[in-house]
């Protein structure tokens, strides 16, 4: 043998095996694109609607609309997208997902009319519930546990980016007007992401899902999308709706259809079918508790919500100031992803969430405090920064929780649950904290009304996160306890 074919063997499988890690890298890349585009879509609207309502003369509903059909659809959708994924394949969903949200941002950018602009946003929030959950559940699939530290913190990282473009970018595009498309723009900037992304899952996204032969659980998702609609629908549009009899009515109607749900998807277990809801999930503490953590802990839209109304509403700013006001929590969140896997070396994964927890409650409390009916000072951005840090080091850890209690062929599923978990607690929080928010503004507010509003709102989100922190320092010990007995 000569020393020539002795060096190429022996290159051969390293080269292999770097190859595999590049597309490995950029499989992360489009993984991650995926990733931001949904909440990028619910965050980067709200600013843009007063610009909407101008351009397309869009009436007072519509507009609520706007927001509203978006997270609802999505919500709805959520756990049935992640089954899809499982059943045929995470990349042909990722992609199918990935292709109507393009067309759907494509619709709504010409829309001409408030009524298209709002299916626009329906059919953006299906496509939206269809495409995320195949990033969690291939990222449980597809990387190793060590290299799933690092990728979660990451995934968790773009959630809050996406917060931060959305706002600063809705406001830099309506203020710029790029080629004359003015709110437009905030729309069909998707399209050229989009397409990229689709070359890239095509090119670099492995092919994950569960053993063949099982199918769609007609019964439990036609179940669990009218629990969904049933509890999401009214708390998205109850406020600003009045709270009719029948929303009411649906909401409380939603807790029975939530048992008759468990019931069906209890039977069809029972008579070896495969359910949309695995419901033996919820007999593992962690994953249960981890659920309960994600629901609590993603009521923090109400901050979002607030803080741009008490930034334009009372201060008087400009979208592109309040845009520009993010930015401290963007700095909060930018350290999260490089402190996360030294402080999990460190603590461990259940000591970071309730450091997270902490981190959140904290920066609240100083922000409320710090409210004023004068421009901000330096404390109040202080507190931004934890709130964003916080956030960074709440979301890749619960999630990393939840899956890791998961099996790989069941992980769609169970990040169908995650996400549709975290959006429910979304619409949770801007209708509770929202109102708590708008019933002490009252109907002609000053501006210490919008800064005693923002106290409020904010100082009873401090008091639903203060005891996450406790419940997250639970989950250590449950998951040892339930190993060790397994």
């Amino acid at each position: 043998m000569s020393d020539n074919t002795f060096t190429a063997r022996a290159v051969a499988p390293c080269a292999a095996a770097h190859t595999q890690h590049d597309h490995h890298g950029w499989a992360l890349v489009v993984l991650l694109v995926g990733a931001i585009l949904p909440p990028l879509d619910y965050f980067i609207v709200n600013l843009a609607l007063p610009a909407i309502r101008d351009g397309l003369g869009a009436q007072a509903t519509e507009l609520q609309l706007v927001v509203s059909a978006y997270a609802c659809a999505n919500a709805v959708m959520q756990i049935t997208g992640g089954r899809l994924g499982d059943l045929y394949g995470r990349k042909r969903m990722f992609m199918a997902g990935m292709t109507g949200f393009v067309v759907a941002s494509t619709l709504c950018g010409l829309a001409t009319s408030g009524t298209i602009l709002v299916g626009g946003r329906i059919l953006q929030g299906l496509f939206a519930a269809i495409l995320a959950p195949q990033v969690l559940a291939t990222i449980r699939s597809v990387f190793t546990p060590q290299e799933q530290l690092r990728v979660m913190g990451l995934y968790g990282f773009v959630f809050g980016v996406a917060a931060v473009i959305g706002q600063l970018g809705s406001g830099a595009l309506i203020s710029l007007h790029p080629f004359g498309l003015g709110w437009r723009a905030i729309f069909l900037v998707n399209l050229p992401i989009g397409v990229l992304a689709l070359i890239g899952s095509w090119r670099f996204i492995p092919e994950s899902r569960r053993p063949s032969g099982q199918r769609i659980d007609v019964p439990g998702t036609i179940l669990l999308s009218l629990f969904l609609l049933m509890l999401v629908y009214p708390l998205t549009r109850g406020r600003e709706s009045g709270w009719p009899v029948w929303m009411l009515v649906c909401l409380i109607g939603s807790l029975p259809m939530l048992g008759l749900l468990l019931r069906v998807e209890w039977r069809r277990l029972v008579n070896g079918k495969d359910p949309l809801l695995d419901v033996r999930l919820f007999r593992n503490p962690v994953v249960a508790l981890g659920l309960v953590l994600a629901f609590l802990f993603y009521t923090l839209s109400a901050f979002f919500l607030t803080y741009g109304i008490y930034l334009q509403g009372g201060l008087q700013w400009s979208p592109l100031a309040s845009g520009l006001a993010i930015l401290p929590f963007g700095a909060g969140f930018l350290s999260s992803p490089l402190l996360m896997p030294r402080l999990v070396h460190r603590f461990g994964s259940y000591r970071v969430l309730t450091l997270g927890f902490l981190l959140l409650a904290g920066g609240l409390a100083v922000a409320a405090a710090l409210a004023d009916v004068r421009a901000p000072g330096a404390g109040f951005y202080l507190g931004l920064a934890a709130i964003g840090m916080g956030q960074g080091l709440v979301l890749p850890s619960v999630v990393r929780i939840v899956l890791a209690e998961v099996e790989p062929e069941r992980a769609g599923a169970a990040s169908g649950m995650v996400t549709a978990t975290l959006q429910i607690g979304a619409a949770v929080g801007a209708a509770t904290l929202g109102g708590v928010f708008f019933a002490r503004l009252g109907a002609a507010p000053d501006v210490v009304d919008y800064v005693h509003a923002f106290r409020t709102s904010m100082f009873a989100l401090v008091a639903i996160l203060l005891p996450c922190a406790l419940l997250s320092a639970a989950l250590g010990p449950l998951h040892r306890r339930l190993h060790a007995n397994g």
